[in-house]
């Protein structure tokens, strides 16, 4: 049975049991604060759960991509090193919500497993929740009880909270869970040890293939437990294990899930691949199809790697793979990208992302992979002045200051620093490395540290967004919570009627106040956390029960949803000019200005972007009314003709904005009518990543305070230049002093020509050498040339020259090639430099070097002198 089949069976089997099948979620999150990623199957659906949200249908079926990276569920230093650990993995579900629970879960996956996928009876264990007296929290006996029914209870196995009380963070939904675990060991291995003594201890042929969980509670902030509104069931069975069980294989990377992507690895390599958990190839291998899945399939949601948030992890995964391949499998040059084209001939079908977004993710990774190439051998470079300097010094052990800074700052891995110095003799020092890395962990949780209180329920109103039709509404706080991090005490509240826009869409949340007669709080942001509108105040009311007044920020919402609408004008401009290639990948929206990023893989010309401004800003003196449907069938907007973006996750309804021609699905607070945008201005146009270019522009208050700016420079140069016409003034400026300078050109040689006759006769003999130690004020490009005739006519010399050109010191010193052997120039500039405190270097027969102390040029002068 093929991979593909196998999934296709999963969703069959749930379809026929009356589940509606939904694709998959984007793998990253955009309106989650809790969480980058989706790191289960339940992510997308964690709003049902908490009664946020109401289910488009009671029972739901799926597969799932995920990725666990960071946080509580981390699985990425454990990937290559076993046979069924991933960074992405496809997580099989079926759900159900308030609908069925317990019983009929538990005969859905017996039924599937052993009658429809066939596997053996007699190789399942399963493993209930024990209780825990500490949270009042008795044993699961009803799963107990509805096992019984299916499988003998001495394969029915208790287990404790940290295996069998499922917790996605924490806080959130919550409850106690029945995994199932399949052993695949042979006859012989099984005689000989029972499958009950390895149920969750890790063993690579007695693993957890499902896990039903049992969806109770709410773990709240204080840790406490409260009951949900209803019961959930939340089950997750890890697609690659079920594949490992049932095509017989005693590893997941032996599946036709990755033997492709190993075979092609094998091809490009040249390195066979033979399944041997502690040989470093094989685990490189495993490291490197494991992590181009997890990457591809991120870029292909919209997030590119970048130095921060979720870009950051999917940068780190990266290049933990292209590390793994160049210390391992000897590539020294870019190759993963070739990976992605056999991920999409896998895997297109399924998920249609990839097969539309491939060409675009090649691209990207191999960018990332000729740029991280790069920082390794400029590493290596590094690491090994840092060997020579530890050396020199006769020491055996890196400092961890020095191999820290190298994968903090630089972005060398530790552990080829590790191996490099190993192959030296010498080591790193751990304990300071470890210490320098715990260092950097506080400083980073100091900075983004934020404990969050409870919520505090007020009113039992509903709670409802205005501000597409207000920017003001009178409102009650339904409930609040207190917020501490690093700039004080804060509270979030929600509204009964919010006219403050969430941050969301690329759009900055809203800002303003929130007030009554009685006092007055600032609103500092506005975000959506689970469906609910959050606004950030600095202090709680005294009477938080009292009827409030909301008030945005009339300007900066004025602002911000004019360059909002203009970002619709822009994306449709963009596929007229360049072509329908063109696909938003990422945008902001502030009072300030908008930044748009799209896929195009060639550098906008100056002709491309005043098309671009020509036709957006035509659009806007058309005076082009906004036309909203804001509540339509996602499938009748598809069919109008409305833009989808990849990456984003759409309901069965959604919002459409039209101006006109351009059409697309958004959330976003928008213009009435295109005049009001005022003006559009690029400001600037550049690649953000591999195939990604980037506009960032201004519109509306800023288009005209941009073009008044421009007026007044051009009104105080024409009164600099007197005259009216600057341009022409400017063009005659650098006409004379193109002349001036080719004079002062003319001037300096002849003063260098001067200063090479005297110079030839001021060589001095000083042992096997002739030397010259000059001062001059020449500057920098006239010594090295002059340094460097004189160095081929006076034989066995070395020349030192000692320069103050534009009061900065600088230190030029040649060495003849006879006398190479004895002297270096590197050597003696860098230590003349320690006088004028600064450094350079160059080769043997000629080096540079600047300073910041001009004064200390004379000691450099006496000291060489001394040579």
């Amino acid at each position: 049975m093929t991979s593909q089949e196998i999934r296709q069976k999963f969703l069959d089997y749930f379809k026929s049991k009356g589940h509606l099948i939904v694709p998959s979620a984007p793998i990253v999150l955009k309106d989650d604060p809790t969480l980058m990623f989706s790191n289960s199957g339940m992510t997308q659906f964690k709003d049902f759960f908490l009664g946020y949200k109401t289910p488009t249908a009671p029972r739901i079926a799926d597969t799932q991509k995920c990725l666990r990276v960071s946080g509580k569920h981390n699985d990425l230093d454990d990937v290559g090193r076993d046979t069924y650990h991933h960074t992405m993995f496809e997580m099989l579900g079926n759900w159900s919500f308030g609908d069925y629970f317990k019983k009929e879960a538990i005969a859905f996956a017996w039924e599937l497993l052993t009658e429809v996928y066939g596997i053996p009876k007699e190789n399942l264990y399963v493993t209930i929740f024990e209780g825990d007296a500490s949270e009042n929290l008795d044993r699961d006996q009803d799963a107990y009880d509805f096992w019984k029914s299916h499988i003998s209870e001495d394969r029915i196995i208790n287990g404790n909270k940290k295996d069998n009380f499922w917790e996605m963070g924490e806080s959130g939904p919550c409850g106690p869970c029945s995994e199932i675990h399949v052993d695949l060991r042979t006859p012989e291995e099984k005689a000989k040890v029972s499958g009950l003594e390895l149920v969750n201890n890790d063993h690579p042929q007695v693993v957890e293939v499902w896990n039903l969980v049992f969806m109770e509670f709410n773990r709240k902030a204080d840790k406490s437990l409260e009951k949900l509104p209803a019961q959930h069931v939340d089950t997750g069975m890890g697609f690659e294990r079920l594949c490992m069980a049932l095509q017989g294989k005693s590893s997941n990377y032996d599946t036709d899930v990755f033997t492709p992507l190993i075979a092609k690895v094998e091809e490009l390599s040249g390195k066979k691949y033979t399944g041997i958990l502690e040989d470093e190839k094989d685990i490189a291998i495993r490291v490197v199809v494991d992590h181009i899945r997890a990457v591809s399939f991120a870029i292909a949601d919209g997030q590119l790697p970048s130095n921060g948030g979720a870009g950051y992890v999917i940068r780190r995964i990266l290049r933990r793979g292209i590390s793994y391949s160049y210390r391992f499998l000897d590539m020294k040059e870019p190759f993963l990208y070739k990976l992605v084209a056999v991920l999409q001939e896998q895997m297109g079908a399924f998920f249609p992302e990839l097969e539309k977004q491939g060409k675009l993710v090649a691209e990207v990774i191999k960018s990332e992979e000729d740029s991280f190439l790069k920082t390794i051998e400029n590493g290596l470079i590094r690491v090994e002045k840092l060997i020579q300097q530890t050396i020199g010094n006769n020491q055996k052990v890196l400092p961890s200051e020095e191999v820290f800074e190298l994968y903090d700052t630089y972005g060398f891995p530790d552990d080829l620093t590790r191996i490099i110095a190993e192959e030296k003799g010498l080591t790193i020092d751990e304990a300071g490395f470890k210490a320098e890395m715990e260092k950097q962990k506080l400083r980073s949780k100091a900075d983004s540290a934020q404990k969050v209180y409870d919520w505090v329920t007020l009113e039992s109103k509903p709670e409802t967004f205005v501000g597409y039709d207000q920017t003001e509404s009178e409102t009650y706080i339904t409930r609040y919570r207190k917020v501490e991090n690093k700039d004080g005490e804060f509270y979030q509240v929600v509204l009964s009627s919010s006219p403050f826009y969430p941050e969301g869409g690329g759009q900055v949340g809203d800002k303003g106040v929130l007030e009554n007669a009685v006092e007055s709080f600032e609103v500092l942001e506005t975000k959506k956390e689970n469906g609910l509108i959050i606004s950030l105040i600095n202090g709680l009311p005294k009477d938080a029960g009292a009827v409030f007044y909301a008030k945005v920020n009339a300007s900066e919402r004025k602002n911000s949803q004019a360059n909002h609408s203009v970002t619709h004008l822009l994306h449709e401009a963009l596929r007229e000019v360049l072509g329908t290639h063109v696909e938003q990948k990422g945008s902001y929206v502030g009072p300030d200005y908008l930044r748009f990023d799209f896929s195009h893989f060639n550098k906008m010309t100056e002709e491309e972007l005043a098309l671009i401004e020509e036709k957006v800003n035509k659009k806007i003196k058309e005076s082009i009314a906004l036309q909203e449907f804001r509540n339509i069938p996602i499938q009748e907007a598809l069919e109008k003709g409305a833009m989808a973006l990849f990456g984003e996750k759409y309901g069965d309804s959604v919002r459409m904005i039209q101006f006109g021609s351009s059409k697309e699905l958004c959330g976003g607070t928008h213009v009435k009518n295109t005049s009001e945008i005022g003006h559009f201005k690029i400001t600037s146009e550049g690649s953000a990543a591999a195939g990604i270019r980037r506009i960032e522009a201004i519109s509306g208050d800023k288009s005209e305070e941009y073009f008044h700016n421009l007026e007044k420079q051009i009104i105080e140069l024409s009164q600099l230049l007197k005259s009216k016409d600057v341009v022409r003034s400017i063009e005659k400026l650098i006409e004379e002093n193109t002349s001036l300078k080719a004079e002062v050109d003319a001037l300096k040689k002849e003063k260098a020509k001067g200063e090479i006759g005297e110079w030839k006769n001021a060589y001095e003999q000083k042992g096997n050498k002739q030397l010259l130690v000059k001062k001059t004020s020449l500057d920098a490009g006239s010594v090295k040339d002059i340094v460097f005739q004189l160095k081929k006519e006076i034989p066995a010399s070395v020349t030192i020259i000692l320069s103050d050109a534009d009061g900065k010191p600088m230190i030029t010193v040649g060495v003849s090639d006879d006398l190479a052997a004895d002297y270096q120039a590197g050597a003696i500039v860098k230590d003349l430099a320690k006088e004028i405190q600064g450094g350079g270097g160059g080769n043997p027969g000629f080096a540079t070097a600047g300073g910041k102390n001009l004064e200390g040029l004379e000691n450099a002068y006496q000291k060489a002198l001394t040579l």
